[in-house]
């Protein structure tokens, strides 16, 4: 009974301490750094710039996901079985939509 108990809160105590001793040690090396005369704009990344695209690509990929959920409800009425069905198509579309994504953006990026 006490085990049921102790692994989730030993999980999440691990995620907890790795997440703190991570954070606190980027704080202190930016500190350190500021304090050394480099400029705070170094700590911005050229993700922050990419944001926008990052969400476009999250939002292609869960709209993949969906319609292989729905082909794969398709497949599986038509016969198929069940878990190949849906596990296929949730892939097939999921990389389908990173694809798309993929060539948007490489599109978008030339203009």
């Amino acid at each position: 009974m006490a085990e049921a108990i102790l692994i989730p809160l030993g999980f999440f105590a691990a995620v907890f301490a790795s997440l703190y001793v991570f954070l606190t040690t980027r704080n202190k090396e930016r500190l350190a750094l500021i304090e050394k005369g480099a400029s705070p704009e170094l700590f911005k990344s050229k993700a922050d710039a990419n944001s926008g695209y990052r969400i476009f690509k999250l939002g292609l990929f869960l709209v993949g996901i969906a319609l292989g959920i729905l082909a794969g409800y398709f497949l599986s009425e038509g016969g198929m079985q069940e878990e190949a069905a849906y596990f296929s198509m949730i892939f097939l579309f999921g990389g389908i939509g990173l694809i798309v994504s993929f060539l948007l953006q490489k599109k978008i990026g030339n203009n």
